[in-house]
């Protein structure tokens, strides 16, 4: 992978805060997702059979990563199919139980007690008929919480889930290795991806992602907003993985790096008049595949009255979408935006692991600077109490 920093920003004091405060973290072994390349290892083996669908009932941090990973393989790889169960929208709900065949359920949720999620699975119990014991459920949760209880009393397999691993921070533990593992993924090369990119940082040969993370700190003022424009639709889901993990990490005690996520080309169709032409105060991140490996190609077509679309005739759409990325971030760049780019060279499973551990230490580094608690969410739990006032 690559990274690319598009702006002039030095900031040795800054920079070195943020190193050695990380560095305490993951030392000190208090904020467990720095490990988890090394404690996720020993589902690499994890068999499960007869099944034809791996269904995961999760929400937020319980499966936007998981679900991330899955749209970026699951045309790539052979693997099987999986169906989130994560909004209580009656609508939604109807439509995917009427697409599962055969299931593989996961129920996760690290607190053990979350609605939704909770309340989803009594319509898959009742829907599909669960009984005690049944070997087509399984259950990830924080140990002792009361999600474990029940799997305990129904005789269920559990995975837990490090008590020191956030939600957010949470894919690389059983939340995500454990259910993509049961798709047929090799997740060890996403494993060893996270672990080198966090063993080449600690050994400070990634000097890059310091860079960012002061200047966002050290300009949140000024730069308060952090637009993720990703170039292609697979990395849908990924995008929705970094709003979660910044948004929720990142807004607090009056301070914010406010994410927002856009897919090239689609939304140069939209959010781009608002970048060029509106009040600014943004960063701009642009994530990209450099070799999509497939040479699709747009036919040497001639249409009348089309004649000047024809200077992309008989170029590869990798190609169009390529350049149109370039063209996007030249264009932002010369309005005088703080722009960066990080770029997988192919999409695999080792610059999946790369990609999140990067995304994951960037947010701590960010945080660290910001002299917040980058690993809770106060602000998320007073709604929850509001909810249960309001049955």
């Amino acid at each position: 992978m690559e990274y690319k920093l598009y702006f002039d920003y030095e900031n040795k004091k800054a920079q070195k805060e943020a190193y050695e405060r990380v560095l305490k973290e993951y030392e000190s072994q208090e904020i467990g997702y720095y490990h988890l390349p090394e404690h996720s290892k020993k589902f690499k083996n994890l068999k499960f059979k007869n099944f034809e669908e791996v269904v995961i009932i999760g929400i937020g941090g319980s499966s936007l990563g998981t679900k991330s990973i899955y749209e970026m393989i699951k045309n790539k790889y052979p693997i099987k199919k999986m169906i989130f169960l994560e909004n209580p929208d009656p609508i939604d709900l109807e439509t995917k139980f009427s697409q599962i065949k055969n299931p593989l359920f996961f129920v996760i949720s690290k607190s053990g007690k979350t609605i939704e999620t909770i309340s989803i699975f009594k319509k898959v119990i009742k829907h599909f008929n669960l009984q005690k014991g049944a070997k087509n459920l399984k259950i990830i949760t924080d140990p002792s919480s009361p999600l474990e209880k029940f799997a305990i009393e129904w005789d269920l397999e559990v995975f837990n889930i490090p008590k020191n691993v956030g939600g957010r921070f949470s894919v690389l533990s059983a939340v995500g290795m454990v259910p993509l593992r049961a798709t047929g993924i090799d997740i060890t090369k996403i494993l060893q991806g996270a672990k080198e990119f966090r063993d080449r940082f600690f050994e400070k040969k990634e000097e890059h992602l310091l860079k960012k993370a002061a200047f966002y700190a050290r300009n949140y003022k000024i730069y308060p907003v952090n637009v993720m424009f990703a170039y292609s639709t697979i990395l849908n889901a990924f995008k929705e993985w970094y709003v979660q993990l910044f948004g929720e990490s990142l807004g607090k005690n009056g301070k914010e790096i406010m994410p927002v996520g856009h897919i090239g080309s689609i939304d140069q169709h939209s959010f781009l008049q608002l970048l060029m032409e509106g009040m600014g105060h943004k960063t701009i991140t642009f994530l990209k595949i450099q070799d999509f490996e497939n040479p699709l190609k747009i036919p040497n077509i001639n249409l009348p009255f089309l004649e000047e679309t024809n200077f992309v005739n008989g170029a590869t759409f990798e190609k169009l979408i390529n350049k149109e990325e370039e063209a996007t971030k030249e264009a932002l760049i010369a309005k005088e935006y703080p722009v960066d780019e990080v770029i997988l060279e192919k999409l695999t499973l080792y610059n999946i692991g790369e990609l999140i551990m990067y995304y994951e230490i960037l947010t701590s580094a960010i945080g660290s600077l910001l002299d917040i608690n980058t690993y809770n969410q106060p602000g998320v739990e007073i709604g929850k109490v509001i909810l249960k006032n309001k049955f």
